[in-house]
């Protein structure tokens, strides 16, 4: 297989393309440092493209090799033929290969196995041949009777040399093909409740039938949750009459004498043999394909939990609530440094309203608090209250919003936590995490393990490996977009940089403690086992604002200094400029930009990514994101009545809809069909975790906690 040709073809790309990214894989390279820093070599293939390239390579690259043990285990049989190997080696997906490969790979003992060890075989070579003027199989059964392994009389005899021909048929790679096409084509994904609790929790589902074909991934996920449990029985269903009668006219061939025997064995070779095996690899394929597509949706999400727009400069009074241990407060300043703590109570059973608004007053005042921070989990509501009447009442210049907390718990006790806050209990460092995430929500959350951000849906059901690298990308991905401070990052955050292992991270954070702060990218070339190879991959990411080298704190890589430089002398500025906000017009300043590029040696590409970081320094793609929404005007289920125009924040998006906090409670659900004037395949198309949008009630259950929201106005 040319596999360059392959991945070229399916990405719609060039050849060239994807020689060139495999050979910058091969030399060590990062996706993120091909993405931004070796345009000319990819022709300006993004960091998507890359990730789907750089995994549909390895695929490829495991299919050939299958192939070869397949093709090298076949022949040590003494059993490869022409053409099996041309049927091996033309193979495009995994699956063929295994089919190819099946009839001679070592089986456990089976019915058909004991009939060969019995001698039996013969007699199965007789049904197979269909002899027109062959002999009745079954007028020479006695013959082949074998009493000491198990086949006493003719008629087992029989049965065994069945047992034979059954397997051969369900072992041919041609006859499993057809008939996984058929049932993918015709089968249905079926689920029966199977207790009276089924009713309770899968309703939905007591009486669910649905086309393999179009069955959506969530159901398939919750159709799997509900077999786990007990609660259904779920099976693939297909036209067994059908199957059995299109397997025949692909092996009887003609009449004989044969023929009843042989259509016997196909029967049987259907239903004991091939058909379970396609029922296992229907389920297989559907939880595959679900899982994918809910990592998908998770992976979008994160990433639009981590673009959220940072709230720089702000003092925060950040209120974890509870209920029986009460409201866990921090105060941090504008850098996230603990200023203050305490614990308030103005939730049941307390409900110390009057000494909560003193204590708001006193953290307000003393610090220069301007804004409040009130995670969203148990207590949120009864807090909330209370601080928009302090808020009301004091006169005082303060703002709040309601933070989405998941994972914070995980967060608060992790061993990352103890490490870096270990003279605080468990839920000081809870609020103290929920104000970071509001200051910086990319540094805060990426100490959260991804699957712990609960904006998924079935994350826990998922192959969790698999998510696992999946999210890892993701946060990659924006930890690269975004840039990092070499000098404030923790090691978590660092370990998301292009090319920087956990341990250089921590190699990094134990330099600085060392050393103080880093002066010059320079400089990261000492810390230990950070190599030449990690240094290219990681330099450009990592920021210094203040250092020594005005250039150090862009988004130019090291390599490219000179060619930067040049074009600041080119505009008649030096590298102080970039300092004091950039060089502002310098692309118009600068004249031609091909022309420059080849004075200069260097891409055009690359020159106007250099010609956009000297115009703005360091600037922040999260500044594009909306704003954070703060204080609510709506803060009870009560306070909603349809037609009610309100603005709310995405907190996630699952396949028929997203959820959006509007200030309450529980999240209103938009549907996928209430989202904009037309056909809309998934809600990603149109919102994305952190979005701002605008929303009418159309509905409120206030018995059952649901909200059901439109985007769409007069759209019920």
């Amino acid at each position: 297989m040319d596999i360059s040709s392959v991945i070229a073809s399916e990405l719609g790309i060039s050849r060239r393309q994807v020689d060139s990214v495999r050979a910058l894989l091969d030399e060590g390279c990062t996706i993120p440092f091909i993405a931004r820093y070796r345009k000319e070599a990819t022709g300006g293939l993004d960091d998507v493209t890359l990730r789907d390239l750089d995994e549909r390579l390895a695929y490829l690259e495991g299919l050939e090799a299958r192939k070869a043990e397949v093709l090298r285990a076949i022949d040590e049989q003494g059993k490869l033929t022409a053409d099996l190997r041309v049927k091996v080696e033309e193979a495009t997906v995994l699956q063929r290969v295994e089919d190819l490969y099946k009839p001679f790979r070592k089986k456990r003992a089976t019915r058909a196995s004991k009939a060969r060890e019995a001698g039996l075989e013969p007699l199965a070579s007789l049904i197979l041949a269909q002899d027109p003027h062959g002999v009745d199989p079954a007028a020479v059964a006695a013959r082949y009777v074998n009493a000491s392994a198990g086949y006493a009389t003719a008629a087992d005899a029989l049965q065994g040399a069945r047992d034979i021909v059954a397997e051969v048929i369900a072992d041919d790679a041609e006859n499993v093909a057809d008939l996984r096409s058929f049932t993918r084509r015709s089968g249905a994904l079926e689920a029966r409740g199977a207790d009276e609790e089924a009713q309770v929790a899968y309703a939905a589902y007591c009486d669910f039938s649905e086309g393999l074909g179009r069955v959506p991934g969530h159901r398939v996920l919750a159709v799997n949750r509900g077999e786990r449990e007990g609660r259904l029985k779920v099976r693939v269903r297909v036209d067994g009459a059908a199957a059995v009668e299109r397997l025949e006219r692909r092996v009887v061939r003609r009449r004989s004498p044969a023929a009843p025997v042989l259509e016997e064995a196909v029967a049987d070779g259907y239903k004991r043999l091939i058909a379970p095996s396609l029922e296992r690899e229907m389920r297989a394929e559907l939880t595959e394909r679900a899982e994918a597509d809910a990592i998908r949706v998770f992976a979008k999400n994160v990433e639009g939990l981590l673009r959220q727009r940072p709230v720089r400069g702000a003092r925060i009074l950040a209120l974890d609530p509870g209920y029986r241990t009460g409201c866990k407060a921090a105060v941090i300043d504008e850098y996230g440094r603990l200023l203050d703590r305490g614990t308030v109570y103005p939730t049941p059973p307390r409900c110390e309203t009057a000494q909560t608004k003193r204590a708001l007053a006193d953290w307000v005042r003393r610090h220069g608090v301007d804004t409040i921070v009130i995670g969203n989990g148990a207590g949120s509501r009864e807090t909330e209250e209370v601080v928009a009447g302090f808020i009301e009442e004091s006169g005082l210049d303060v703002r709040y919003t309601i933070v989405n907390e998941a994972g914070a718990s995980v967060y608060s006790a992790s061993e990352l936590a103890s490490q870096e806050h270990p003279d605080l209990d468990v839920t000081t460092r809870g609020a103290l995490s929920l104000g970071r995430r509001l200051q910086d929500p990319l540094a805060e959350l990426v100490k959260i393990p991804p699957q712990s951000i609960g904006v998924g849906q079935y994350q826990h059901d998922l192959d969790q490996a698999e998510l696992g690298r999946v999210l890892a990308g993701v946060v990659e991905r924006v930890v690269n977009a975004v840039g990092v401070d070499l000098n404030t990052a923790s090691a978590s955050l660092l370990g998301y940089v292009a090319g920087v292992s956990g341990t250089v991270a921590r190699n990094i954070v134990a330099y600085r403690d060392e050393h103080g702060p880093f002066r010059s990218r320079r400089d990261l070339k000492r810390v230990p086992k950070l190599g030449p190879k990690a240094f290219q991959n990681c330099a450009g990411f990592l920021r210094i604002p203040d250092g020594d080298d005005a250039l150090d704190a862009t988004g130019v890589h090291p390599e490219s200094y000179d060619v930067a430089r040049a074009v600041l002398r080119r505009a008649g500025v030096g590298p102080e400029a970039l300092r004091n906000g950039g060089v502002a017009g310098l692309a118009a300043r600068v004249g031609d930009v091909g022309a420059l590029a080849a004075e200069l040696g260097v891409g055009e590409p690359t020159l106007r990514d250099i010609l956009a970081e000297l115009e703005k320094p360091g600037r922040d793609p999260r500044d594009d994101a909306p704003p954070v929404v703060f204080s609510r005007s709506v803060r009870d289920v009560a306070d909603l009545a349809p037609g009610m125009e309100l603005t709310g924040t995405v907190r996630n998006v699952v396949d028929f809809g997203a959820f959006v906090d509007i200030g309450v409670k529980q999240d209103g659900l938009v549907h996928v069909s209430k989202m904009v004037d037309r056909f809309v395949r998934h809600p990603t198309e149109v919102v994305t975790v952190g979005d701002t949008v605008t929303v009418w009630v159309t509905a409120v259950d206030q018995q059952r906690g649901r909200i059901s929201l439109t985007m769409v106005k007069g759209r019920e």
